[in-house]
């Protein structure tokens, strides 16, 4: 496709990008509704659940680096296409996994199909675009991404009520067969010019690939296994320690090869380093407290796994809406002044829903959702904007697999550490009110507020009554806690968005031909 009818049908690209984008966002949240079903229906206990989540997870965020390099070396529609086919088979698979094992298994490969998808998509969105249209379409974009959230616990929800447990996975495979058709179609092909002309020119660095995944893996891993082990345990500490030694060593060779994978020394940037931290410190934030947000929802107020999944919708809309507005703001205002006010509003919004107590119900809820929606859409856009502006077009791939390797790491994070804290301040609240029970349902009642409702519940009468009414006050208390911090870490974020994020972004650099449009590096073909 030549660069002319590359530039006529960019929304259409766009179009399909989204449509690519919107699997990774279902797939996100959808899981989540299906994880009491996967109890009943294939016996999977509450290990095997949180690896049937965290395989996904920490695949996906291990390969992102790697993906994007391919990306940019063997052209981001053909790595985009082999991840969206890898996503769709392992779809299949994990719609018919006989056993927990194997969708785990199943949700590894989903993982890998991910990694290639997602900084595929918002590369191929850089190179496409304008620089005069690009915080315009990554809005778009950003807001897009808020679909598969909004929808993904209402059609989960749905699916089960009406279908079997492997409908959740199923439904994927429509989306990437038209997704895949329409990119044939629409998508032009593009890569690093310099891999275009001369391969040897810029040559595979298998090191920089196997530091990054195995300590990515290691980091991941730590961070995901943490909460339940805890942090100073011997495993968790020896997996932190892998992944600075690995991490450290990637760092250290990227430096000393004249074509490594990643430039490190793209992080002496003010401006690439301070929108890479601001969006690292608000999915910390956000992902962080929607954890628990869910729990509050169901075994607080009450209400049913669809119930939960409708009532999340808010965020997801409201992020909808800000992300291509935070565009024609950054145009008016600056980079600066827009990610530093959705920070603030993300700060805003945890700290309103860090007030809510036993006696508050939906209200409160809904009125924090909407400005953290409004907070995480106004910092989304105009922050990877800002990562993505900072690199050549031909390194697209490579910033925009940082860009999410960040976000990944940061939501990770945020669930390990507010998720810890939250355990722990319910744990040491609830502690004398559980004395009493059997040894058996008083661990199980200290751990989840879940499984303290469940055994109120069995205990029926006043006994079960001042039990939920404790395990509810206990875990509002550390909800409340963890909230704060969230607030914390998303105040954080605004200030190193205020003092080193630049107030607007460098105009960019005609190429050779003095047009700013010739430089996106199509690939004609």
């Amino acid at each position: 496709m030549d660069p002319d009818r590359a530039y006529q049908r960019r929304w259409w690209t766009l179009a399909v990008l989204c449509l690519s984008l919107l699997v990774i966002g279902l797939d996100n949240t959808i899981l989540n509704v299906a994880l009491p079903t996967l109890v009943r229906d294939l016996g999977a206990n509450a290990s095997q659940l949180q690896w049937i989540v965290d395989a996904y997870a920490l695949v996906f965020a291990s390969l992102l680096l790697t993906a994007g390099s391919l990306g940019d070396r063997y052209g981001r529609r053909l790595v985009l296409g082999a991840g969206l086919l890898i996503f769709g088979v392992g779809s299949v698979l994990s719609a018919f996994a006989a056993s927990p094992g194997s969708l785990i298994g199943f949700r590894a490969l989903m993982g890998i199909g991910g990694a290639l998808i997602m900084p595929s998509t918002l590369s191929i969105v850089t190179n496409v675009f304008p620089a005069e249209e690009r915080g315009r379409a990554i809005g778009i974009w950003a807001g897009f991404s808020g679909i598969g959230i909004a929808i993904g616990p209402v059609i989960g929800g749905w699916l089960l009520e009406n279908f079997w447990w492997g409908s959740v996975f199923f439904i994927n495979v429509p989306v990437i067969a038209v997704a895949i058709l329409a990119g044939l179609v629409l998508i032009p092909e593009s890569r690093d010019p310099a891999a275009s002309r001369d391969p040897a020119a810029t040559p595979l660095d298998p090191v920089g690939a196997v530091l990054s995944t195995l300590g990515l893996t290691a980091l991941v891993y730590g961070l995901i296994e943490a909460p339940s082990h805890g942090w100073t345990d011997g495993t968790i500490l020896a997996s932190f320690a892998a992944a600075l030694v690995l991490l450290g060593g990637f760092v250290f060779a990227e430096l000393r090869l004249r074509h490594p994978m990643m430039d490190v020394r793209l992080f002496e940037n003010r401006r690439f380093t301070a929108a890479s931290v601001g969006t690292a410190l608000v999915f910390f934030a956000l992902f962080g407290s929607l954890f628990f947000l869910s729990q509050y929802l169901q075994f607080v107020l009450g209400y049913g796994t669809l119930e939960v999944g409708v009532r999340l919708v808010p965020v997801a809309l409201a992020l909808m809406v800000a992300a291509p507005l935070s565009a024609r703001l950054t145009e008016r205002l600056g980079t600066k002044a827009v990610v530093t006010g959705g920070l603030t509003l993300v700060t805003i919004g945890l700290a309103i829903l860090a007030t809510a107590s036993t006696a508050s119900g939906y209200g409160l809820v809904v009125t924090s959702l909407v400005i953290l929606g409004f907070g995480m859409g106004s910092t989304m856009a105009p922050a990877t904007e800002a990562i993505m502006g900072a690199l050549p077009r031909e390194r697209a791939g490579v910033g925009s697999a940082v860009s999410t390797t960040l976000r990944q790491v940061g939501g990770v994070l945020g669930v390990a550490v507010l998720g810890s804290l939250l355990s722990s301040v319910y744990g040491a609240r609830i502690l004398d009110s559980v004395r009493g029970l059997p040894a058996g349902l008083t661990n199980a009642a200290s751990d989840s507020v879940g499984a303290a409702v469940q055994i109120a519940s069995r205990l029926g009468g006043a006994p079960g009554r001042a039990l939920a009414s404790e395990a509810h006050a206990a875990f509002i208390h550390g909800m409340d806690v963890s909230l704060l911090a969230g607030a914390g870490v998303a105040l954080l974020g605004a200030l190193v968005a205020l003092l080193f994020l630049p107030a607007r972004a460098a105009a960019p650099e005609p190429d050779e031909s003095g047009t700013e449009r010739t430089e996106m590096g199509l690939h004609v073909g």
